[in-house]
């Protein structure tokens, strides 16, 4: 039995997630994983629009994708990526990996539609090495107080619509309380994006204590 099931969403990510991939989102996605190496484990991949940016320098990943539809187009892309991708089941709050047993964590899109996002951020946490890296390209809360309140009033329909993303979250805190930010810049994507309830986003490095 599937873990997530989410078929709607599934497909019309599968069909539309990279519409922006042309517009700078692949030019994010090359800045969120440039420089990593060793093992890496990526946790919601989708259906793997991360996987041809990977540097050489990265012997593994494992991609935890629970969704089915997505699973399975997560395998094709797998299949043509510059580096090995293990695809397997599981879910951001109870990963099947073993504690401390990868160099980076990469999440993108993911810590906006997770259920219990701190749950989440401790697991990646357990499973990173000391000194590890958590990468992330997130969805957050504007700090702007009139389009957060507009994310405010988005968010009673958009996860519904949206494979439970929510527009509002202040991932960039949550993650501060689990790992030390290294780096972190805020943007809006697109950035013509003016009343896109997910343009505001964050892109950076945390790391696990040594």
């Amino acid at each position: 039995m599937a873990l997530v099931n989410n078929p709607l969403f599934a497909r019309y990510f599968a069909r539309f997630g990279g519409r922006n991939e042309e517009r700078g989102n692949r030019e994010l996605r090359q800045e969120m994983l440039a420089g990593l190496s060793g093992r890496v484990l990526e946790v919601g991949p989708g259906n793997g629009l991360n996987f041809p940016h990977y540097p050489p320098s990265v012997l593994e990943v494992v991609a935890v994708e629970p969704e089915p539809y997505l699973r399975s187009h997560a395998v094709e892309a797998a299949a043509a990526a510059p580096v090995p991708i293990q695809i397997t089941d599981g879910t951001a709050d109870a990963l099947p990996v073993a504690d401390g047993s990868f160099d980076a964590v990469v999440v993108s899109g993911l810590l906006c539609s997770v259920a219990d996002a701190p749950a989440a951020l401790a697991e990646f946490h357990r499973v990173l090495r000391p000194g590890g890296e958590l990468r992330f390209y997130e969805h957050v809360r504007s700090r702007d107080v009139l389009f957060a309140g507009y994310q405010q009033a988005a968010d009673l329909v958009w996860p519904h619509l949206m494979g439970g993303c929510h527009p509002q979250r202040q991932t960039r805190a949550v993650i501060d309380q689990v790992f030390t930010i290294e780096t972190c810049r805020g943007f809006r994507f697109p950035a013509d994006a003016y009343l896109w309830p997910v343009a505001p986003r964050i892109l950076g490095i945390a790391r696990k204590a040594e």
